[in-house]
């Protein structure tokens, strides 16, 4: 063979990826907001920009089934569950 094989049960099943930390701590934030809040994050302590936080917040949503909504200005972005009556 060309390749080395490995068991499957030494074959890293999930991505940490860069973004790991801050997007874990914001889904488990935005999972105890009260229906009508919203997160205020302030972009100077977030690790890189907005766009690419907003990204992989909204894959890492979406893989729990989770719907969110994001808006932002200069200063902070907004993340909160949308109400599904509206």
């Amino acid at each position: 063979m060309r390749f080395k094989s490995v068991l499957q049960a030494d074959v890293p099943k999930g991505r940490d990826g860069k973004h790991k930390a801050i997007i874990t701590q914001l889904l488990s934030d935005i999972e105890q907001l009260s229906v009508g809040s919203a997160l205020k994050i302030p972009l100077s302590e977030l690790p890189d920009t907005k766009e690419n936080i907003r990204s992989a917040l909204s894959r890492a949503a979406n893989q729990r089934n989770l719907a969110i909504a994001t808006s932002s200005n200069e200063e902070f972005l907004y993340v909160w569950k949308p109400d599904n009556n509206a």
